[in-house]
């Protein structure tokens, strides 16, 4: 553990990407198979398998009780400690002692944080990471806080690691990309790579593949620029997710690849009327069958916002939001891994297979305007009692001209969706990659003034300056907050407003400081959305600084009638 800290070290005190892959190909080399597995797998960011579903479930609070403990120090001197660095592993190397001897080896630290994960209850856990840290030197607890926080801090991801196994082990890089994709365990990957094994890898299902992501176009004229030829769908506002169906076994992975399956236990059936041994790429959308046409519709985030971040749903709450599983890509059919295929060809396969009469009956679903290449399809499970979901396969559009693509584009707010995505027709599907393959079309609801109402310091880069802004608008003669964002404005404005919220502060509560409601922004925003978090009941999603407005006062700004109507306008949308 005291090299791997060192190698750490060595990692994170040079910018140089050649440099850090070259250290850690070094240490892996020099390191038995098994140290150098269970190493590139904790620098991976991860304490186990991508494809476990095993997690550690220790929070921030329970490692700040615990290092305060272990080092006898009080939550004063902690504080001071994490401010100085920014990071609760370097704090934690500040004011631990050290010790005689030094952390167990890398096997049995990785057995000890297992048996962390499995224990239940937090005393039993915090029992056990403290047995963990008090046998470390202060440099070891650092990396063992940075590993279990899931913030090493040095630099370092996967695709790094990656590059670093194919140096040590003198293998190809794009073999070992493949392998640790389809595994899903850049620990096996590597015993593979040692091995001479590479090739032997294969597709392991339930086990999500970094998703493929898109760049935003400016406007139609650059979207219907950008390839010979082109596929046109609508961009839907829900939550991306891979659809795993096994022989009797369905999964649904979120963006993060986490398992959200329980959230929406309706989509099980007709994912599992599917042929068995694929994988799907798509949207999980609130579905209404209530639209004008009668062919059903999706609604706004805000309406799916009630069904995240639940293990479970009840009965009234899967009546209240039904939800439905939009498919646009397939990853895996028929025993054959298809991300390498062109998407004309992906595109007629999956077609293929939502509308094979075998398995269960479709028809058509939204009928678009445009030209129809595959028209969407809803392919529903059989009858049972309860609530049901569905799967859609995205209709898919042509459009030859910047115009028809306006004109698509139109179309799509009118039916409700976020805009349109532009994809290359010859393009391969690049897992966890964000090219040019595929563009986003959309616009922006809205931008509201806003008054900053509190500050907090940022993390990494920006732990010294104070980055993340709360805003608020009015509401009558108060201020209610509605947002935080953290993005937008540039380092040196970062740093000047820093200057003034620090001779500005209204109350000071460590890491957060409340200011005074004197810096306006103007921010952009994809929708508002109701929210229990903050007494406007409102929060905006995906909140972005578009600049300062030091021409404007505070007085000025936007009410919280303004964002009402924003929410309404949202729901009022309707399917043309």
């Amino acid at each position: 553990m005291q090299r791997l800290a060192d190698t750490c070290d060595a990692i994170g005190g040079t910018p140089r990407r050649s440099e850090k892959v070259r250290l850690l190909a070094e240490y892996l080399a020099g390191a038995g198979v098994e140290d150098a597995a269970a190493a590139a797998l904790l620098l991976s960011g991860r304490v186990f398998a991508a494809h476990e579903e095993t997690t550690l479930q220790v929070g921030g609070a329970l490692l700040w009780r615990v290092i305060g403990e272990a080092a006898g120090v009080t939550d004063t001197t902690l504080a001071a400690a994490y401010r100085r660095h920014g990071d609760l592993g370097a704090a934690a190397e500040e004011v631990l002692p050290a010790r005689r001897g030094g952390a167990p080896p890398l096997a049995l630290v990785g057995a000890q944080l297992r048996r962390v994960a499995a224990a239940r209850g937090p005393a039993t856990k915090a029992a056990l990471v403290r047995e963990l840290l008090e046998q470390a030197a202060p440099r070891e607890a650092k990396y063992l806080v940075k590993i279990m926080t899931g913030d090493l801090r040095i630099g370092l991801r996967e695709s790094l690691v990656e590059e670093a196994i194919a140096k040590a082990y003198g293998a190809p890089i794009a073999a070992v990309q493949r392998a640790d994709m389809l595994l899903g365990d850049v620990a096996e990957t590597v015993r593979l790579a040692a091995a001479g094994r590479l090739g032997e890898a294969r597709m392991r299902l339930m086990h999500p593949i970094g998703f493929m992501l898109a760049s935003p176009a400016e406007d139609a004229a650059e979207a219907a620029l950008s390839f010979p030829a082109a596929q046109v769908e609508d961009k839907y506002d829900g939550i991306r997710a891979q659809a795993h169906v096994g022989h009797d076994e369905v999964k649904l992975f979120s963006r993060t690849l986490d398992d959200v399956t329980g959230a929406f236990p309706e989509l099980t059936a007709p994912l599992a009327a599917l042929p068995a041994g694929v994988i799907l790429d798509g949207e999980i959308v609130a579905w209404s069958e209530q639209a004008d046409d009668g062919t059903g519709r999706a609604l706004p985030f805000a309406a799916l916002q009630r069904r995240l971040g639940r293990k479970s749903v009840s009965t009234a709450l899967l009546r209240e939001v039904p939800v439905a599983y939009v498919a646009f890509d397939v990853l895996y059919a028929g025993g054959r891994l298809l991300i390498d295929e062109p998407l004309r060809a992906r595109a007629a396969a999956l077609h293929a297979l939502l509308a094979a009469p075998a398995r269960t009956p479709s028809r058509r679903a939204v009928e678009p305007s445009g030209q129809l290449a595959f028209p969407g399809l809803v392919a529903p499970a059989p009858r049972a009692p309860g609530p049901h979901g569905r799967v859609i396969r995205a209709a898919v559009r042509r459009a030859a001209s910047a115009a028809e693509l306006e004109a698509l584009f139109e179309d799509a707010l009118g039916r409700g969706n976020e805009g349109l995505m532009v994809k290359d027709l010859d393009g391969v599907y690049t897992p966890g990659r964000r090219g040019r393959l595929w563009l986003k079309l959309k616009r922006e609801l809205a931008t509201l003034d806003v008054v900053v109402t509190a500050v907090e310091y940022g993390h990494g880069k920006r732990h010294e300056v104070l980055s993340d802004y709360t805003f608020a608008v009015r509401d009558g003669e108060r201020l209610v907050n509605v947002g935080k964002a953290y993005s937008g404005l540039t380092d040196a404005e970062i740093a000047g407003m820093t200057d003034w919220f620090l001779g500005h502060t209204a109350a000071d509560h460590g890491f957060l400081r409340e200011v005074e409601p004197r810096i306006v922004l103007e921010v952009a925003f994809n929708a508002v959305m109701r929210s229990d978090r903050h007494e406007s009941g409102y929060t905006l999603r995906f909140p972005r600084i578009l600049r300062l407005r030091p021409d404007k006062l505070p007085s000025e700004i936007d009410g919280i009638e303004r964002v009402r109507a924003l929410f309404d306008q949202q729901h009022a949308r309707r399917p043309r």
